[in-house]
């Protein structure tokens, strides 16, 4: 969709469609689109010209888990799927063991980009992670965030 202000908005058609058979054949949905840069050795990120990436939530039409999948794209129009950047926890203890989704990328004056995301466990629980990217956006490695309570 496309907007002059930010409020109102006209859609432009699908960006992106289900391929049968993959991890994304049940669905494709929530998605996040972040412009590709570089952290450079002055320590300033540095921008593509024309890259882009978008993380999304695929769904399997073979197991029905949820996964987080990219795809990249110079015009925000059309997008060349690259495939599995989050799968589901590992073993069926795993917090986020039956599905992860809901992406969400930002891009950090410490040099990485992290992503937060949404995981499902076997009884249905549901928590957000963080994942952590170092230069490339497709290998990610999931972190253990730290809670602190305040009282007033």
């Amino acid at each position: 969709a496309v907007s002059g202000n930010g409020f109102a908005w006209s859609k432009r058609g699908i960006a992106l469609r289900p391929t049968p058979g993959s991890l994304d054949g049940g669905g494709c949905a929530r998605c996040n689109v972040v412009k590709k840069a570089r952290f450079n050795e002055e320590g300033f990120w540095e921008e593509e010209e024309n890259g882009w990436i978008m993380f999304y939530e695929g769904v399997s039409s073979e197991d029905g888990k949820h996964r987080i999948l990219a795809a990249e794209s110079d015009d925000l129009k059309t997008w060349n799927k690259l495939g599995l950047v989050m799968d589901v926890g590992e073993g069926d203890e795993a917090w986020d063991a039956q599905g992860v989704g809901s992406p969400h990328v930002l891009r950090l004056d410490d040099g990485v980009f992290r992503m937060y995301y949404t995981g499902e466990g076997q009884n249905g629980d549901t928590a957000i992670g963080v994942a952590k990217s170092v230069g490339d956006l497709l290998h990610w490695n999931r972190e253990q965030a730290g809670m602190a309570f305040m009282a007033e």
